[in-house]
């Protein structure tokens, strides 16, 4: 008897490709819906060349446009250890409680329980702990009614490693989505980037439903994947919120045959960690570590927007499950041949 043949996940190996390094973008566009969009049939691989701008036309009334809301905080902080002249970077990943943190330090082998870290004569804190990625757990003190301001107004934004320049000022409003409004990331769903207010407006014109979810995107995105087999690769968990209306609006698009469109791998994460029963989500928050990779069946998204993502990278995979391997490794070669640039501050994919 036939039972048919089960597709196999493909091999970390089979996502190794080279970018050449001069189309890491290193800086954002002057303006942000001006990048380029290369528009992917899922199906077949046909391209077609466009401006993201021009993603507002392929729209149509009804469908639902979901966002990432999350806001980047200005993670990276420095300090000197114990009253001395020791330079410590402290990059705080999340807060666990009043006043205790969770930090990656460096040097880290420099930093030990037991130490302090001053930021100035009104802020320190305490090494207090390890933790089993590296980390060390920080317990503040401080004689002003905020941590927050401190935080904003010294803290830098936490570019990725990737690219090779300082953080500036201009990057905490440029590594940011003009829609962020959920403090909560050290890192930008840069899907969401290449939106302006005018061209959200323009998309909500032609009768489209623009709805939020929140996912707190961690260190972890960067974390390279260590194993060949990616079933035995562990995501960070990561905080996740899909309220009510949300929920409501894209379960109504569902119903009506109307498409969803989904900006990042972040919300795709979120939404398809709620789905409850064939093609419905639940209002719901809690904590996903998901790890989506060929093959998979999605049952929200329609139209993924994404950006062109670091080789071996588990937003590669997901993006490739959504399509497939040897489509986006296609897409991917198109991209270098025309110039386009590459990660966070880079050019726009949208898969149909």
């Amino acid at each position: 008897m036939f039972f048919g043949t089960v597709e196999r996940p493909p091999r970390l190996s089979e996502f190794e490709f080279e970018i050449p390094e001069n189309l890491v973008a290193q800086n954002p566009p002057k303006t942000r819906d001006a990048c380029k969009l290369m528009v992917v049939n899922k199906e077949n691989g046909d391209i077609q060349h466009k401006k993201f701008s021009d993603i507002a036309d392929l729209f149509n009334k009804g469908d639902v446009l979901v966002l990432n809301n999350t806001k980047v905080f200005p993670a990276r902080l420095y300090a000197t250890k114990d009253k001395s002249d020791a330079k410590v970077e402290v990059f705080l990943l999340r807060e666990l409680e009043n006043d205790l943190w969770e930090a990656m330090v460096k040097p880290a082998r420099k930093v030990r329980i037991g130490n302090k870290l001053i930021f100035n004569k009104n802020i320190s804190c305490d090494v207090i702990d390890n933790t089993v990625s590296g980390g060390r757990v920080l317990r503040f003190e401080y004689d002003v009614d905020s941590l927050y301001p401190f935080i904003d107004k010294q803290g830098l934004s936490p570019l990725p490693p990737y690219i090779k320049r300082e953080s500036t000022p201009q990057d905490k409003k440029s590594y940011q989505t003009v829609y962020a409004s959920e403090r909560g990331s050290v890192a930008a769903p840069t899907a969401g980037l290449h939106f302006s207010e005018p061209l959200l407006k323009k998309i909500e014109k032609k009768g489209v439903n623009i709805v939020y979810i929140t996912l707190h995107i961690g260190l972890g995105t960067f974390r390279p994947i260590l194993v060949e087999d990616l079933t035995r690769h562990h995501m960070d968990s990561e905080y996740y919120d899909i309220p009510i209306e949300t929920a409501s609006i894209i379960n109504e698009a569902k119903k009506k045959k109307k498409k969803v469109w989904t900006v990042g791998t972040s919300t795709n994460r979120a939404l398809e960690t709620v789905v409850v029963s064939g093609f419905e989500i639940t209002p719901k928050k809690g904590w996903t570590d998901k790890f989506i990779y060929p093959p998979y069946k999605f049952k929200m998204c329609d139209r993924l927007i994404t950006n062109f993502h670091q080789p071996k990278s588990t937003l590669m995979m997901l993006v490739s499950a959504f399509s497939s391997k040897d489509i986006i490794l296609d897409a991917y070669q198109e991209a270098i041949k025309k110039k386009y640039k590459f990660y966070s501050y880079g050019d726009a994919m949208l898969l149909l």
